[in-house]
């Protein structure tokens, strides 16, 4: 970037190219998320969020410049480039470094490697922001940086709170949950030495007349979290809802799915919410990013792309798409033993009430309409005697 930002000085309408060629290199890495989202929008046949989306985004590259053109005497208002900025650089150097085994994590969740456990997972980031405290505080200089004799009020005041966060995270060393970073950690069923055993829902509070419906498929591969018995594939636990006349809770979900482990981790753990999913429902989850490939005899052509798909994870992303329109996750939906929605789905909601309500209004509508089949199929026969 360094060379290519060098030939801009050239001036004409060759640095003009250059200049804005670095821009589009540095801005890149951000630009994929966001507008491939947008476009993905669009796809579907959205107008207002992609265009509004899309303003915002360029207005976001193009006002600055803008206004730099306009008001160029601002430019020498700027701050001056200098040591603190080269603090700036390496503080972002620890912080991608935290960023890189998150995403890393996630890869190997996806191909089930299984080699960045929970607990090694956390020993790495407590050791990166240890070293990022102690570089606040002067202990650790870098060969290009110059020897400082003492620490700011900044730097001491931001060690105090990396070290703070350090300390927080230790405890997740042995089974703390850990919560507002649950997705940010690879799941707690990873974890090899976890002193918490607390089964959240007590034996005694799960419905004794639960029974399997035969092994899961995937169950090797795939999990649910908090020990909840249930299905990853679609067909398995509508033929098990069937067989125990009860709703299906579907959970749209992701091994990189940020807002999944979140929702999991904050709703899902209540013991309220828990009981229900436990007791009331059949519970499947669908994994959109799996990318465990299936038998050929399975593959088939999509109706909405015209592609072949060949595993797991698309095709879960493609019924989710052709059967709800949405292809984001977490995206929880009910429905009764034929298929049919219970009620509208529920997208990330960190209100624990507001879930429990989602939960409790699939289960009246699902009884209501058994309640109707029954009185239904009561007047049929009294029509055949």
């Amino acid at each position: 970037m360094n060379k290519i930002d060098a030939q801009s000085n050239k001036g004409g309408l060759l640095g003009i190219f250059f200049m804005a060629f670095t821009l589009v290199l540095v801005g890149f890495s951000c630009t994929g998320p966001i507008a491939g989202t947008i476009l993905l929008q669009a796809a579907n046949g959205e107008t207002i969020k992609p265009l509004i989306g899309m303003l915002g985004f360029s207005l976001a590259f193009a006002l600055p410049f803008t206004l730099f053109a306009i008001f160029p005497h601002w430019l020498k208002s700027l701050p001056k480039s200098g040591g603190w900025l080269n603090t700036v650089k390496v503080v972002l150097g620890f912080v991608e470094l935290a960023l890189a085994l998150k995403f890393l994590s996630i890869v190997d969740q996806v191909y089930h490697w299984e080699f960045l456990d929970r607990d090694i997972y956390l020993a790495l980031w407590i050791v990166i922001f240890a070293f990022l405290g102690f570089y606040l505080l002067g202990k650790i200089q870098f060969p290009h940086e110059k020897k400082t004799e003492s620490a700011s009020v900044y730097r001491v005041i931001s060690a105090i709170l990396i070290f703070s966060f350090v300390v927080y995270l230790i405890p997740g060393l042995f089974g703390a949950p850990l919560k507002p970073l649950a997705g940010y950690l690879p799941p707690m069923s990873s974890q090899n030495f976890n002193m918490n055993t607390s089964t959240l829902v007590s034996e005694n509070e799960v419905d004794s007349n639960i029974t399997n419906c035969g092994t899961p498929k995937y169950n090797d591969l795939l999990e649910l979290p908090h020990n909840i018995q249930g299905y990853f594939d679609y067909d398995q636990a509508l033929e098990c809802a069937q067989k125990q006349n009860k709703p299906i809770f579907i959970d749209f979900t992701g091994h990189g799915c940020v807002n999944c482990r979140e929702m999991e981790a904050t709703v899902w753990s209540d013991p309220r919410v828990l009981k229900r999913l436990k007791n009331d429902y059949v519970v499947v989850a669908l994994y959109v990013d799996e990318k465990t490939e299936l038998p050929e005899s399975e593959w088939y052509v999509s109706a909405h792309d015209q592609k072949v798909k060949k595993t797991i994870g698309k095709q879960n992303l493609d019924f989710m798409i052709q059967k709800l329109n949405a292809n984001a996750q977490p995206y929880y939906t009910l429905v009764d033993t034929s298929g049919s929605l219970l009620s509208a789905p529920k997208g990330y909601d960190l209100n624990v009430e507001n879930f429990i309500e989602f939960l409790d209004n699939g289960l009246k509508e699902f009884d209501a309409r058994q309640e109707k089949n029954i009185a239904s199929t009561g007047i049929i026969q009294n029509k055949e005697d």
